[in-house]
């Protein structure tokens, strides 16, 4: 077997081996076994990870991609002998000010990010979980989170990308600009890509002005049906909130538990929606609105918060829900459907699952139609979780939807990427990933059977 350490470490490139770089935040249940046989490097620059590239390549040895390790896929975990190229030392970090832009390296976590942006007069909106991922792994997953409704995902922030090929060559895609109409577009092509088509080493990303007042509201409703009613509607409306969550009733009792908070009057099904605006009248008018909306769709005992501690325990008992049940959750499953097909997902999946004798815990965000759905452990044969998965994505398939929304493919959901995907879109995926890496040594056994 080829010694990958003796090889880099001749070439000057220092190594570790260090167990913690073998996972992510993957379930147990559903997590793919890690290959051992590896070494971790750590580049601080984009010289640097050409240089491995360039090795790598030469030697054809394996590399896997790792940021902040928060993934939920598998996406970051090598599953063969080779070398795990993490971007924790890319911290440099330069807000542009005039152009609303920061430029960071790929191991800047969002929690830095925020921070940095903030301190300069500006905001970066997007939220997409733990304050830990890196800048990079959002890029690569395109990461979304409870404000994409009013703000987007990443790649709505995204102006310009530093990436090292497979082979070594370094390529720089867009800037700061904000229109870009020149051939096809890569760095698109880059983003959601999952480490498997480049190595990216440094972003460009969208800053805005800072961010308003905001107040939340908990509003209980005694149907799925009435509430997501209510969310069209609100939408219908013209209203944008920052944040719109459904809850079950089970989820906030988790998270209740967790937190140690307590959350207001709930009913089967809830909705939290967080609201944002430049004053505390323009906040008590969108209020007001809301309010007369959901009432029209059967919800009662609304509570709106408008004080820092009481919005941040409401946000703190939806925040712990996974919390709560990490340890008896067999995947965090994330499909997307239209917002208004909720309801009819969410029924359909409770009658399979009761029929199956599994429990399912939902929630999710409302507003762009993203649900997650925690299937929890019990007494069953792994094939029959196999086939509640397999029947859940075919549900969101049959509404318009799609198996994930944000988690990604990764290495957990790749054999439900080739069944429900037509094959010339499967196809046209394969020899996207064989242009960028035809010795297929980016990130293998991601996403894509090759």
């Amino acid at each position: 077997m080829v010694d990958i350490q003796e090889i880099l470490e001749k070439e000057g490139i220092k190594t570790y081996l260090d167990d913690k770089y073998l996972y992510d935040e993957t379930p147990e249940f559903v997590r793919v076994e890690p290959s051992r046989d590896i070494v971790v490097v750590k580049p601080e620059t984009t010289e640097e990870v050409s240089r491995i590239m360039k090795i790598a390549s030469s030697r054809r040895i394996k590399v896997f991609i790792r940021g902040g390790g928060t993934g939920l896929s598998c996406g970051a975990v090598p599953t063969e002998s080779g070398i795990v190229l993490s971007t924790e030392k890319m911290k440099e970090i330069e807000i542009d000010s005039e152009n609303f832009c920061a430029v960071c390296g790929a191991g800047v976590t969002l929690g830095e990010l925020i921070k940095k942006a903030e301190s300069c007069g500006l905001s970066f909106p997007p939220h997409p979980g733990s304050e830990e991922a890196t800048v990079g792994g959002m890029v690569s997953t395109n990461a979304g989170g409870v404000r994409a409704m009013k703000y987007g995902v990443m790649r709505n922030y995204v102006l310009g990308i530093v990436a090292v090929l497979p082979d070594g060559e370094i390529i720089r895609l867009g800037g700061k600009l904000i229109k870009n109409n020149a051939g096809y577009n890569l760095m698109h092509l880059l983003i959601g890509s999952e480490g498997t088509l480049a190595v990216i080493t440094e972003i460009t990303v969208r800053l805005l002005p800072p961010m308003q007042k905001t107040a939340t509201l908990a509003i209980p409703f005694k149907s799925v049906d009435g509430a997501i009613q209510a969310v069209v509607e609100i939408l219908r409306a013209g209203l944008m909130p920052l944040a719109l969550e459904y809850i079950e009733k089970d989820a906030i009792e988790i998270g209740e538990g967790v937190s140690g908070r307590r959350w207001p009057p709930r009913d089967r099904a809830n909705l939290m929606v967080i609201i944002e605006a430049g004053s505390e009248n323009e906040l008590i008018d969108q209020a007001e609105k809301i309010e007369k909306i959901c009432k029209g769709f059967g919800a009662s005992d609304i509570f709106l918060a408008t004080g820092v501690r009481e919005q941040r325990d409401l946000l703190m008992v939806r925040s712990l829900i996974y919390e709560g049940i990490k340890r008896d959750v067999l995947e965090i499953l994330d499909v997307s459907v239209p917002v208004a097909a909720i309801p009819e997902y969410i029924k359909k999946c409770n009658e399979v699952a009761e029929r199956m004798g599994f429990r399912v815990i939902n929630y999710g965000h409302a507003g762009d139609g993203n649900i997650h759905q925690h299937p929890l452990k019990g007494k069953f044969k792994p094939e029959e979780y196999d086939n509640l998965k397999k029947e859940f994505f075919r549900i969101a398939k049959s509404l318009g939807g799609t198996i994930t929304g944000e988690h990604g493919v990764g290495a957990v959901k790749k054999k439900e990427l080739r069944e429900l995907l037509p094959v010339t879109e499967y196809d046209l995926m394969v020899r996207i990933k064989r242009a960028f890496d035809p010795l297929n040594i980016l990130n293998p056994g991601k996403v894509l059977d090759i």
